[in-house]
């Protein structure tokens, strides 16, 4: 799969097009390029809030490192499965795990009555960033399933429940580190 680079600078792309895993070129600005690149730029973030995770005071129940380390993998797959295309990596199985974490998760936080601010402390914060990052990756990668019927459905589903996954993180984290979620106050 792909090319292993010896050289990090190509120069192939200066005239404002890139290489696609099977080959071919695009243009920078396609639907493609900006879906996988958005799919790279939360996989970064991910790795933003796993820094962050690291240095909070006390350390975090049920493995969220590992759980985001695992992230990190699937979400490389789905960017080499952008990146080709006809080729398929993710799996229905990740999205049941991302379910299955969610629901584990969610049994210790109190019912949700009111929206929360994206707010809280610095890891609480990374993780509603990515999920917002998640979010603008699944816009991309479905308006691009709207040109090529070739993107698999699970594709779009994992990033749909990473989201809610991400959502769920973040409250878990604001529980375990003592803090407190910061509610929305209607404007009147």
């Amino acid at each position: 799969m792909g090319h292993r680079l010896s050289k990090i600078y190509t120069k192939t792309g200066d005239d404002g097009s890139t290489g696609l895993g099977d080959g071919s070129r695009v243009p920078k600005d396609d639907l493609r390029v900006e879906a996988y690149g958005t799919v790279d730029e939360l996989n970064s973030f991910v790795g933003v809030l796993r820094a962050q995770l690291n240095v909070v005071s006390s350390p975090l129940p049920h493995d969220l490192d590992s759980q985001l380390s695992r992230i990190q993998h699937e979400l490389f797959d789905l960017g080499g499965e952008l990146c080709i295309p006809n080729f398929i990596l993710v799996k229905e199985q990740s999205i049941q795990h991302l379910e299955q974490e969610i629901d584990r998760m969610n049994e210790a936080l109190p019912m949700l009555k009111d929206f929360i601010l994206p707010a809280g402390s610095l890891a609480v914060s990374y993780a509603h960033a990515a999920r917002s990052i998640c979010r603008r990756a699944e816009r991309h990668v479905y308006s691009l399933s709207q040109r090529d019927a070739n993107i698999s459905p699970f594709a779009l589903q994992y990033l749909n429940r990473l989201s809610d996954w991400l959502f769920v993180a973040a409250r878990h984290i604001s529980r375990e580190d003592g803090g407190t979620e910061v509610l929305w106050i209607k404007s009147e």
